[in-house]
């Protein structure tokens, strides 16, 4: 996106999401503002951004481009022998974790003649790190990206299918993914009502709560305010200002996300 310098967007409220990802700015970077704190960080090249548990407002401008690789659940885990609740709403240095090498591949993307090229040289990075992975795998990622999918089962079913002790599965849940079954859960379901009433606008909440495996519209609100400080839409009202609608962007995105 370009964005005339005499116009800057309005910032983007970015919700907590069941994810960690790494962050690459070629061009123009961002300014991340966290709501649940006065901490601001800006000027970052390439951040390792940790499980969100509050919205963080991005602002942006001149040439902005982002390209993001999200983590399976557990992935970061595994690549670093990192605990994950130690970057929980961590907006970071890459390097700081992971090689200067972060470097060269954000100058790759710079250079990168388009998106496919891009695509190319993210593919050969991942390939890259998952070749030094430091932790081999566990049932305990296959559960973890079932969650993703069924957030609605029942945390004793998900334990046994790890084949380890209640108390054992979500210490295990806890290092690999930074929060506990049941906080993980409700992120999934939250981010899944999140999108579809991005991606659907005219439909009413109270069809998305139970498409989206909420118990009544009431315990959506209430993961609404937990996560954003807002009802649903209150948020969704401020959201639509974010900077991508004025280039139409907003649909695409979601449906590929859904």
């Amino acid at each position: 996106m370009r964005f005339e310098s005499h116009d800057p967007p309005p910032f983007k409220p970015y919700t907590p999401r069941p994810e960690q990802c790494l962050a690459f700015y070629p061009y123009d970077r961002e300014k991340v503002d966290f709501t649940a704190s006065p901490k601001s960080i800006s000027n970052i090249p390439v951040a390792l951004v940790g499980q969100a548990l509050s919205v963080t407002n991005r602002f942006i401008h001149g040439h902005f481009m982002v390209v993001q690789i999200l983590f399976q659940p557990g992935g970061l885990y595994r690549l670093t022998g990192m605990p994950s609740s130690e970057i929980n709403d961590a907006y970071m240095e890459a390097d700081r974790v992971f090689s200067k090498e972060v470097h060269l591949v954000n100058e790759a993307f710079f250079h990168a003649r388009n998106y496919r090229e891009i695509m190319q040289i993210a593919d050969a990075f991942v390939e890259h790190l998952a070749c030094r992975a430091v932790k081999d795998s566990h049932p305990m990622d296959d559960v973890c990206r079932w969650m993703l999918a069924n957030p609605a089962l029942s945390l004793d079913a998900l334990a046994k299918k790890s084949f380890l002790s209640a108390k054992q599965f979500e210490r295990k849940f806890l290092e690999r993914t930074g929060v506990n079954p049941k906080l993980f859960a409700r992120l999934v379901r939250f981010d899944r009502a999140f999108r579809e009433k991005n991606l659907n606008p005219h439909r009413n909440w109270q069809t998305i709560a139970f498409d989206c495996n909420y118990y009544d519209y009431q315990h959506l609100v209430r993961d609404y305010k937990d996560f954003t400080g807002l009802k649903p839409t209150d948020f969704h009202h401020l959201e639509s200002r974010a900077p991508e609608r004025r280039f139409g962007f907003a649909e695409h995105f979601y449906e590929t996300q859904v």
